[in-house]
């Protein structure tokens, strides 16, 4: 059975490839479709976003479909970046724009609590859709630490730990993390479809 991972981020897919099991599948990505135009992620919600590429990239390619979107919620700020953590500073996206317009948004602020939140959809080829979810709490810490990982990783320091997501090593990273939580949901739930 083919599965086609519905991602052209080199770091998001390396990640699910080294935390899901695959084995009994072909694991496709969006980079294998070169054709097959970017989704437009303009959803009010992850989960709403992660439908619409599953849903899109299934259909497109007539193979069933894993899509995810993730983001970081910060409670001090709404729950914001969220669906916007991508691009929080503009376009094109840029990772450190994003995390200097988080430091400046969070300037003062005492309550630096966050999750990193990530809803993964899985779509057949008809539009079926079913869908999974992980967070990981943490907090936003004042400066960048670590090289280790992308995105907001050197702010974030998940809870129980002293360094951020930056700092810590891929393989506890791959165990904690909000994508880690939700593909081992997707492993459980989808497993029996899957295979």
């Amino acid at each position: 059975m083919k599965l086609v991972i519905a991602t052209r981020n080199a770091h998001k897919l390396e990640e699910i490839q080294a935390i899901f099991d695959f084995k009994d599948l072909e694991v496709l990505s969006a980079f294998d479709f070169p054709e097959i135009p970017d989704v437009v992620e303009d959803g009010a919600t992850f989960e709403a976003n992660a439908i619409k590429k599953a849903v899109e990239i299934a259909r497109e390619t007539g193979c069933w479909t894993m899509a995810d979107d993730s983001g970081l919620e910060v409670d001090a700020l709404g729950g914001a970046p969220g669906v916007y953590s991508a691009r929080y500073a503009g376009e094109p996206c840029s990772y450190p724009a994003n995390n200097e317009k988080l430091l400046a948004e969070l300037a003062g602020k005492e309550d630096r609590t966050a999750r990193f939140r990530t809803v993964i959809a899985l779509s057949d080829p008809d539009g079926n859709t079913i869908t999974v979810d992980g967070a990981c709490p943490g907090k936003i810490i004042e400066e960048l630490r670590g090289t280790n990982g992308f995105g907001y990783d050197p702010l974030f320091i998940p809870d129980g730990y002293e360094h951020t997501f930056a700092e810590l090593s891929s393989d506890i990273k791959n165990t904690i993390s909000h994508r880690a939580r939700a593909l081992r949901k997707a492993h459980d739930t989808w497993g029996s479809l899957l295979n």
